[in-house]
């Protein structure tokens, strides 16, 4: 597929290490990474661009690129006084959404088809008296759904993930899947899936219990949940396998998307295989949204130590994945 026209870059949360590898971003001069357009407050970004020159730029017109000039597109979120790296509050909380919403309103009035998003921190977001259980349940509100409408999408290792659940109690995780959120999880890895070109891809749905409940013997819940959302999805043209014991999918390596019932039963094989290396979408809204596999890291913000690989390896997914006419958003 062709690349996308550009990349709107939010830099995630000012007081951890986003605005620090958003920078080295721009400037790594690595081949396939296509143009970016840093979403944030300048006087944040710009400490970290040391001799780099920089621009403001208009989103909805930007003036051409040029070499080792970063391209920043404004946005108030936090003031020169909270701005302190490695300081975890409300006042980078807050900032950290202004940023993504406006990268969304950017991308509506703008030719950039696609948005990344720097690192957020949960317990910052939450600080500031936002309900935030990760980019997913923004992405939702933004959008105009429910939560039960978006899902993570976790890619790296040969794999990708879509979590059911997420950032929950288990047993609250476990008390409210049914077969209804696990319907729409299936269908929106389906078109995320076609969406990475994978024409006809095949879900592999985890099982609630150990072998999926073994007709019974480890419990009846995927008889109740699982199975009859396979049924479902089948009914609808999607290609699904199981329900089955995680491990026994994964072991099979037969399928193109997993469907995972909460968080650790997704996350730990690609971390596993990935480590950081790994991107995260937020699937199921009106555009996909992706994100770096890892954290705002304040223990080392503001230092210089920030590893952007990570980042470059999710921008290079979305410029290979996306085509021009569409609208991609990745966190």
């Amino acid at each position: 597929m062709s690349e996308p026209a550009a990349i709107l870059l939010a830099i995630g949360d000012p007081n951890g290490i986003g605005p620090e590898i958003a920078v080295k971003a721009a400037l790594s001069g690595e081949a396939g990474l296509p143009r970016l357009l840093l979403v944030g407050d300048d006087h944040v970004i710009g400490h970290y661009c040391g001799d780099a020159p920089r621009r403001m730029v208009d989103a909805a017109n930007p003036p051409p690129p040029e070499p080792g000039l970063i391209d920043i597109v404004p946005a108030g979120g936090i003031s020169e006084e909270d701005f302190a790296p490695g300081q975890c509050n409300a006042a980078s909380g807050r900032a950290t959404v202004a940023y993504v919403e406006a990268a969304f309103a950017a991308a509506r009035s703008g030719p950039a088809n696609a948005i990344v998003a720097c690192p957020h921190n949960e317990t910052a977001v939450n600080a500031a008296g936002i309900a935030f259980t990760g980019y997913p349940s923004l992405i939702a509100r933004i959008a105009g759904k429910t939560e039960d409408d978006v899902f993570l999408m976790l890619v790296g290792g040969g794999l990708r993930i879509v979590h059911a659940t997420l950032h929950e109690r288990l047993s609250t995780a476990l008390a409210r899947i049914d077969s209804n959120l696990v319907i729409a999880a299936g269908v929106a890895a389906h078109a995320a899936a076609r969406s990475l070109g994978i024409e006809q891809p095949r879900i592999g749905i985890f099982g609630i219990n150990p072998h999926a409940g073994e007709n019974g013997l480890f419990g009846n819940d995927d008889d109740l949940v699982t199975v009859p959302a396979a049924n479902a999805l089948h009914a609808m043209g999607i290609d699904v396998a199981g329900p089955a014991g995680a491990d026994l999918l994964l072991s099979e390596g037969k399928c193109d998307v997993y469907l995972a019932m909460f968080h650790d039963q997704g996350h730990i094989p690609i971390k596993l295989l990935a480590g950081r290396r790994s991107a995260a979408f937020s699937i199921g809204g009106d555009a996909l949204f992706a994100s770096v596999g890892h954290g705002s890291a304040p223990d080392i913000a503001g230092q210089g130590r920030a590893d952007a690989k990570p980042l470059i390896s999710t921008l290079k997914l979305i410029a290979s994945a996306t085509a021009p006419h569409s609208k991609v958003v990745a966190a």
